[in-house]
């Protein structure tokens, strides 16, 4: 553990916060401590030592990695020292989740379980009255301002069948607390939302108010809260798009805050999505046809820059039509997702017809006084620009070290240029750890077999402080483990997939409760269904399909209530999943969780790592498959109580030479091999 040395007490003696935070730490989570006798909570010695470790690492402005199990306690451990912190020295805590889940158990049960901890405690009650908020993104917020706005347009903006919507939306707002659009049921048409949320240059300081306008509400408690809950989306949006302090000014997102970032191993992915560039057919199309719809003859622009304007729109409108059709027609007639092989691998045709829309809509701006229609038709002009710039940048490839791709959904047709950093650790390193301030990275996942490195050096933390507490689980005699010899090799084809749906039933019927199985491909995971669902129906049992049998949260429901129902998944499944007792009973996983190396980003970080005389396999897939891997077993145990089997379907972990670092990290450290022909003699599962 990271020793209670001089390095983290403060040298001014006027600066009692981070002189005593430690103690003050100790005080709450020991043997005899707060937690115990003020709160009847049970004593967790990870929790503990992750406590101390955030408050060290708070209170000297240092970055800490930390891995804690789950049971470990991670979020109070790390609520307590920071809230008395950011109340203490008046500073800001910015705390960071990946998980709807997680936020709103911190929001709605951890915050008041240390609200209630202060305030029962002699010595700590001026901790209790600190303030909480949740920063989401604007665009889901109403903004006063440009909802008046529409209603002061007549029929301007939109369709007269669109006109009740508003005045629904009008009167929901005059009863709402909050404007968010989350609280507001049936949710409203794209078409009239887009035209009054505060997404929007309209929706500032001069032109809102925290009377008039819910955002800017918002707004005020964000800057007033002492704990500040976001999601990772948000914030790595924000980094990408440069939201900090001042360059001379300490702090993440606001001047002198310090963050935790929970469920921290999906930070690499996440900031790959937003340090990137994205631009769609469907995004400008829409842009484009609010400032003017030829059908309906309704947008921005009728009130302004006349037919000039309604001109240059359709132009645009045209120009994009033809250009993303040209791109899917090109390279994506064979796959939904294609690699851009060089820059200028297209003519940018759309550039004249938006740059001639932006200008014309920033000189009809200029035309106004200021407010907020002028703000309106310049934040339009600044956003066509915008994507412009995007489709110039993913042509050009305007980053040398990005990669640039195209793709197209499935399910929608939208045709999508891409790009996204090779190495997104020289990113995360300028705007988390070179801001002076303390970070704390945080998930029951960080390591790979090599105590953190590998993913401190993806994120840009390298020679940070790393942490790693024991799980408080008796995986001992509570988990058991199998792992199949003989299974085919992937390329194995059909052979393989009829020993899998094989296996898989009958594994999963083994047991009287429920089993998860998690897929890193959807064509197997239908077709092992499609081959036992009739003996599974057979045996009375419930089979759930993802994709077919309802939305994930639905699924998650369904699986959990039913108590012994088969749930097949793939990767949505691997995390976020939570369901303890018997209804989980048994979690296999089908095959190792590599990620598909042909996709632009995989394969581009491939040969940037091998040109760096780097094996791409070992550095980069294994070490992501290790985690992701953790993940999927961890949803098996999730209590003290929990008892059950983990069944591994790939043998590469008994024949290749890495499938060491995945037996490695299984926390049941005793392994029993099984293959078809002896499962009947050798497969003893595990279950509540």
């Amino acid at each position: 553990m990271i020793g209670l040395s001089e390095e983290f007490a403060s040298t001014n003696p006027g600066d009692a916060p981070r002189l005593h935070l430690p103690g003050l730490t100790q005080s709450v989570f020991s043997a005899k401590g707060l937690l115990v006798s003020a709160m009847g909570m049970e004593h967790r010695d990870g929790q503990e030592v992750m406590a101390l470790c955030a408050a060290q690492s708070f209170a000297s402005d240092k970055a800490l990695f930390i891995e804690a199990p789950t049971g470990v306690g991670k979020s109070m451990a790390y609520l307590v020292p920071g809230i008395a912190h950011a109340v203490s020295s008046g500073r800001q805590m910015l705390v960071s989740t990946h998980t709807k889940a997680l936020q709103e158990q911190i929001l709605g049960k951890d915050l008041e379980l240390c609200r209630a901890l202060f305030a029962r405690s002699e010595g700590l009650a001026r901790y209790a009255d600190f303030r909480a908020a949740l920063l989401m993104g604007k665009g889901n917020y109403l903004c006063g301002t440009r909802l008046r706005e529409a209603q002061n347009s007549g029929h301007g903006l939109f369709p007269t069948v669109l006109d009740a919507e508003l005045q629904r939306i009008r009167r929901w707002a005059e009863k709402s607390a909050t404007g968010l659009v989350q609280e507001l049921s049936p949710p409203p048409i794209d078409e009239v939302w887009e035209h009054i949320n505060a997404d929007s240059p309209v929706c500032n300081n001069r032109n809102c108010t925290p009377d008039n306008c819910p955002y800017r509400r918002a707004r005020q408690l964000v800057e007033q809260a002492q704990v500040l809950i976001v999601n990772h989306s948000l914030l790595f949006s924000l980094l990408g798009a440069g939201y900090h302090p001042q360059t001379d000014v300490p702090g993440i997102l606001h001047a002198a805050d310090f963050a935790v970032i929970d469920e921290a191993h999906t930070v690499p992915a996440i900031a790959t999505e937003h340090f990137g560039a994205r631009v769609s057919d469907y995004a400008l199309r829409r842009q484009l046809l609010r400032l003017y719809n030829p059908v309906t003859r309704k947008g921005l622009l009728t009130r302004h820059a006349g037919a000039d304007g309604i001109r240059s729109v359709e132009r645009s409108l045209q120009a994009v039509r033809e250009f993303f059709s040209e791109v899917a027609d090109m390279y994506l007639a064979e796959a939904d997702i294609v690699r851009l092989p060089a820059a200028g691998w297209i003519e940018p045709h759309p550039q004249e017809a938006l740059a001639e829309l932006s200008g014309i809509l920033s000189s009809e701006a200029k035309r106004h006084d200021e407010g907020p229609a002028r703000d309106e038709l310049q934040g339009a002009a600044q956003l066509i620009s915008s994507y412009s710039g995007a489709i110039l940048d993913c042509v050009n490839f305007g980053e040398e070290d990005h990669v640039y791709w195209t793709e197209r959904s499935p399910k929608s047709g939208v045709v999508a240029l891409r790009s996204a950093p090779l190495d997104v650790a020289p990113y995360l390193r300028k705007r988390l750890f070179t801001r002076d301030t303390s970070i704390v990275l945080t998930s029951a996942t960080l390591g790979s077999g090599d105590g953190m490195e590998s993913f401190a050096a993806r994120v840009g933390g390298t020679g940070a402080a790393k942490e790693a507490v024991d799980s408080p689980f008796d995986f001992k005699n509570n988990m058991r483990v199998f792992v199949a010899s003989d299974a085919p090799a992937p390329e194995a084809g059909r052979m393989d997939l009829d020993w899998m749906a094989d296996m898989v039933a009958h594994c999963s019927l083994a047991l009287s409760g429920g089993t998860l199985v998690l897929f890193t491909s959807h064509r197997d995971m239908r077709a092992v269904a499609a081959s036992m669902e009739e003996r599974v129906n057979a045996a009375g049992r419930s089979l759930l399909l993802q994709g077919r049998d309802g939305s994930p949260a639905n699924l998650r429901a369904a699986f959990a209530a039913a108590g012994n129902a088969i749930l097949l998944g793939t990767d949505s499944f691997w995390t976020g999943i939570d369901v303890p007792g018997p209804a989980l009973s048994q979690v296999i996983v089908t095959r190792l969780p590599f990620e598909n190396p042909s996709h632009p980003v995989a394969e581009a970080r491939a040969q940037w790592h091998a040109a760096r005389g780097e094996n791409p396999f070992m550095c980069l897939t294994v070490p992501d498959a290790v985690v992701k891997f953790r993940q999927g077993i961890g949803r098996l145990i999730r209590n003290r109580g929990d008892k059950g089997t983990l069944t591994i379907l790939d043998s590469r972990v008994l024949t290749r030479q890495y499938g060491r670092f995945f037996l490695n990290v299984i926390p049941q450290k005793a392994y029993t091999r099984v293959s078809r022909d002896t499962l009947d003699q050798r497969f003893r599962p595990l279950e509540a």
